[in-house]
């Protein structure tokens, strides 16, 4: 399993791979996105504890909703883009614990300390979300990393469980002939 990857792969991923910014009008299949979702979630986080939550915006209507949490270019990003990926994170992501890491009680020391598991969540979240990016680069699906600038606007709008916090954006598209 310790194969080295093909350098097509490595440029893919990471070497060639930019932000991108020119987006195709072509729609992105949702099992297509499952599978960006399926192949991110296997990316390792402390604890097992995976907290990052995706909402996929595909629609102009939904697209316009997000519009009040972006500032400047990054609206009209989203607004062309095929599909954005709201990434956020479950404040009470160790609720799953139990299930998620069986090898000791690790959702009470989280469920006891709302100052680690904020950190945890955000911190494990992060890194989903880049493994989000390189599992979307993996199958075809370049991205531009967004930042929400009113995290309020994005979470009136989105969050229908109040124990989501909204972390970025990224809108997704397939990449240039």
């Amino acid at each position: 399993m310790n194969t080295p990857i093909s350098i097509m792969s490595i440029q893919q991923l990471f070497t060639a791979a930019r932000t991108h910014h020119a987006w195709q009008d072509r729609d992105i299949e949702d099992g297509l996105l499952h599978e960006v979702y399926d192949l991110a979630k296997w990316g390792p986080t402390s604890a097992n504890s995976l907290p990052m939550r995706i909402v996929f915006v595909k629609s102009k209507a939904a697209k316009e909703k997000l519009m009040p949490a972006l500032a400047g270019s990054n609206a009209e990003q989203v607004r062309a883009a095929p599909v954005t990926a709201i990434v956020a994170y479950d404040q009470k992501f160790y609720d799953q614990l139990p299930t998620l890491f069986p090898a000791f009680d690790a959702r009470s020391l989280f469920a006891s300390n709302p100052s680690l598991s904020e950190q945890t969540a955000f911190r494990n979240s992060s890194l989903q979300g880049a493994y989000f990016i390189l599992a979307a680069r993996a199958l075809g699906l370049p991205t531009a990393q967004v930042n929400v600038f009113h995290r309020w606007a994005l979470m009136r709008h989105w969050h229908v469980q109040n124990t989501l916090q909204s972390e970025s954006s990224l809108p997704i598209t397939y990449k240039e002939a």
